[in-house]
């Protein structure tokens, strides 16, 4: 059976893998090498320093553009090293069409690096496909997508944004970490690249710093080739060791995600001492019909506000909580607790990320792979 054809969950324990042609290696051993000997010059057997290519990394590569229905992967140091590769395929002059809630790293590097550069970002509400119309011209390049949302959850339609790319020469790409390829695949939709912090539910155990991008335009894949290599931001081959094995178990690890998810979502809106959820499985959600449509389930990330919010009473919470652990970062197999507005948005102005919903009082969960009855009650405790 070709490898390409396989099931979603055989492709992340085969896909784009073959034996070490060494000594046949089920698992690909850990390259730890800066350089390849050579038998004459120019002649070797593809690999010649590992800035360039290095064979762990080229097998995560492999396994990752398997995943996600792509044909070329890249991996860079982190995810930022991944979007800075991608916005550098853009001139001074750009435009690019951005969500108004976004990462707060992501809007960093733009606003206060690129921007500077001279390229131009436009932040709209991309729930409605409308918005990101209205703000295309002749100088737009790149429409740069979360969805879900980090950390409101909003669902942006996919297929509705490569429908405003068609036949324009303008990259889409998809940050596609919230999701996993597990649920959700930009590429089949119709995205130019896909993004993945593979710190997060890639690698899956808190244990690596990674970032990737897929691609299937060979043309593309080039571009972003030379600026990997050039621009040298490269994940070592131990990190590239830890996501390939993570990714083995990402099929397993996402259904107890969603699983517990859909669990804790539920409860919190039933809880009295919450005023509002965020998660994108309510039939209330604004785009509920598109994550069904675009998304496999939806996934173990959730936002809430408790009643009469603020910055004091989601302290407390926070402190209170025992099992989920207050920390930065998502999708490991333990359960985190993050607060946005101090941490991983903290780099957004307090006026700007509040208009997206990212006011003082709101918690993010990451769910992990807990037993949900110790996870909820967890959360009774803290939140009493």
């Amino acid at each position: 059976m070709k490898k390409d054809k396989l099931h979603f969950n055989s492709k992340t324990i085969h896909g784009g893998q073959q034996p070490d042609k060494g000594y046949r290696a089920v698992m690909p051993p850990v390259y730890l090498t800066s350089t390849y000997a050579q038998s004459s010059p120019g002649d070797h057997q593809g690999y010649e320093y590992s800035r360039t290519h290095n064979p762990t990394r080229t097998a995560l590569e492999a396994s990752l553009a398997s995943i996600e229905n792509g044909k070329h992967g890249f991996c860079f140091g982190s995810g930022m090293a991944a979007i800075d590769a991608v916005v550098k395929l853009l001139s001074p002059g750009d435009e690019v069409i951005s969500t108004n809630d976004l990462y707060g790293g992501s809007y960093r590097i733009f606003t206060k690096i690129f921007q500077d550069l001279g390229i131009v970002f436009h932040f709209v509400d991309m729930q409605d496909p409308a918005n990101v119309a209205a703000k295309i011209n002749v100088k737009t390049k790149l429409i740069w997508v979360e969805t879900p949302t980090n950390p409101m959850m909003n669902v942006v339609d996919i297929t509705a944004m490569s429908q405003l790319v068609e036949d324009r020469d303008i990259y889409l790409a998809v940050d596609n970490t919230f999701a996993s390829p597990y649920l959700q695949q930009p590429l089949s939709l119709g995205a130019d690249i896909v993004m993945h912090s593979a710190t997060k539910y890639l690698g899956g155990h808190s244990d690596v710093i990674l970032g990737a991008l897929i691609v299937r335009d060979t043309t593309l894949a080039e571009r972003l080739s030379f600026i990997q290599n050039a621009s040298g931001a490269v994940c070592g081959p131990l990190d590239a060791f830890l996501v390939l094995r993570g990714i083995k178990t990402l099929h397993v690890r996402m259904q107890r995600h969603c699983e517990n998810g859909e669990k804790i979502a539920r409860f919190l809106a039933d809880h009295p001492a919450i005023d509002r959820v965020y998660w994108p499985g309510f039939e209330s959600h604004p785009n509920h019909e598109v994550a069904k449509r675009q998304m496999n389930g939806f996934g173990g990330m959730i936002s809430f506000v408790q009643q009469n919010d603020s910055l004091e009473k989601a302290t407390q919470t926070l402190e209170k909580l025992k099992l989920f652990t207050l920390a930065e970062s998502l999708g490991g197999v333990e359960s985190l607790v993050g607060h946005p507005a101090s941490m991983t948005h903290a780099s957004i102005p307090k006026a700007e990320r509040e208009k997206s919903g990212v006011v003082d009082g709101l918690i993010r969960l990451s769910v992990g792979i807990e037993d949900n009855h110790d996870l909820i009650a967890d959360l009774k405790q803290a939140l009493k």
